[in-house]
């Protein structure tokens, strides 16, 4: 199933490096030598310096610039690895693990902590973060694109919130990043080099570039959540109009500001995302109430989604983000296909027409209290069974399709395995969000 890949694209002169190294110069962010330079040293001590954050392996050949490494996939998403501070690997006078770096005699900025992908091997760059505030700021701005949000996010519209919105945003996240992941195969444009930019995060170095499915997702969500929201619920515009621009901004510059994407991908993912929107959202209202109401809506739905995650599949060879197009294809068929059986059993019902636009309630302690129970209740659920569905879907793919199983890593790589794993796991947890895990509510009664 696996074939030779084409080779990447070359970038043109307008996604530069050199720009993006700028930008991360002028945000206090300057790489430090690297460490095939250094001389050996004591791997005891690196370890202790080295924290291993188990993050998204999206993982694909390595680009120019780019760590070699093996190429397993994964499932955790990315964090941030060059933590700035003393704490984790940084040590006065710019010496860590004894090495001496060469900052001169002044007292230099802190050094961040060069950190393991443990599902790859991979590693992030020793650099000095000297403007603190914005690295964090921009950790939290790259995470807002990561399934860590996600599986936070939906979920709490949908329990929470409203559960209409809460469907609808994600019947347009499914078509906005299932619609990048393709194009990203079709033009394959490869990362930003290293150096001169330096690569704050390595979790998705090896994925193609265009465009940025970050600032994709951190314009459809924002813009989405307005359109959906207002007049169905009394508050000021200028609220929206005011989070729209904080939020895409703070998701695109972090991508940036990571070394993950040039200033053309940032551009063209917001851009083909006004696109996707003006040409879709008409009928984000049609497609949700087909969902819930229509008599054969869950065969459809399956079939559609596991046609376009085969079809995503044959767009380049093995790669760890077509793991990831086949799990958001499969939550998105397993959101849908719940709140079908919801709708008709009558569990999550939604208000009447005549009562809007609704007013936003008081924040009572009990009402807060159910909110914060329903979150962790609801939450290790999902966890549960996606655990669950993990174990029992690759040994089980692996035997059908005569597979060795001795190594996961490998066997993922085949699409007999991570299809279904991807697909079935995430349907399931799909699934659970939008029906089991509201069922559990009603009977316990905290719905």
């Amino acid at each position: 199933m696996r074939s030779r890949r084409p080779r990447a694209a070359r970038r043109p002169p307008g996604a530069a490096p050199q720009k993006v190294a700028r930008f991360q110069r002028l945000c206090g962010v300057e790489a430090l030598p690297r460490r095939s330079a250094a001389p050996a040293t004591d791997p005891r001590e690196d370890e202790k310096a080295e924290a291993p954050l188990a993050g998204d392996a999206r993982r694909r050949e390595p680009q120019p610039g780019a760590s070699a490494g093996p190429q397993p996939p994964g499932n955790d998403r990315n964090q941030c690895p060059a933590k700035p501070g003393g704490g984790g690997g940084g040590a006065p006078n710019g010496v860590r693990n004894g090495l001496a770096t060469e900052l001169g005699p002044a007292s230099p900025p802190r050094v961040g902590a060069l950190r393991r992908n443990s599902l790859t091997g991979e590693e992030g760059e020793l650099a000095h973060v000297s403007n603190w505030p914005l690295y964090y700021l921009f950790c939290f701005g790259t995470e807002l694109g990561n399934e860590l949000f996600y599986i936070l996010f939906f979920p709490f519209w949908i329990w929470n919130l409203d559960a209409l919105v809460g469907r609808r945003l994600v019947v347009i996240w499914v078509l906005v990043m299932y619609l990048g992941q393709c194009t990203k195969d079709i033009i394959r444009w490869p990362r930003p080099a290293s150096p001169p930019v330096v690569k704050l995060e390595v979790f998705y170095n090896s994925e193609y570039s265009m465009p940025s499915t970050h600032a994709m997702s951190g314009t459809a969500i924002p813009i989405s959540m307005i359109l959906l929201t207002y007049g169905r619920w009394q508050y000021p515009l200028l609220c929206g109009l005011i989070l729209i621009p904080c939020w895409c901004s703070l998701v695109c510059l972090s991508r940036i500001y990571m070394g993950m994407h040039s200033i053309l991908d940032i551009i063209a993912g917001f851009l083909y995302t006004i696109l996707i929107l003006a040409i879709f959202y008409p009928f984000v209202d049609l497609i949700d109430d087909f969902n819930q109401t229509h008599k054969y809506a869950p065969l459809i739905i399956i079939g559609l989604h596991l046609a376009l995650g085969i079809f995503s599949f044959t767009l380049d060879t093995w790669s760890t983000s077509r793991g990831d197009t086949a799990e958001i294809l499969g939550s998105g068929a397993g959101i849908a296909c719940g709140s079908h059986v919801s709708h008709n059993v009558g569990l999550m019902l939604d208000p009447s027409l005549d009562i809007l636009p609704l007013a936003l309630p008081p924040i009572t302690v009990t009402m807060f209290g159910k909110a914060i129970l329903r979150i962790l209740i609801g939450m290790v659920f999902v966890l549960i069974v996606r655990d669950i569905m993990k174990r029992i879907t690759i040994p089980l793919a692996c035997k059908i399709f005569s597979i060795p199983c001795d190594d996961i890593r490998k066997a993922r790589q085949h699409m007999e395995v991570e299809l279904p794993y991807r697909y079935i796991t995430y349907g399931m947890v799909g699934f659970s969000i939008t029906f089991l895990v509201p069922y559990l509510f009603f009977f316990i009664g905290i719905s």
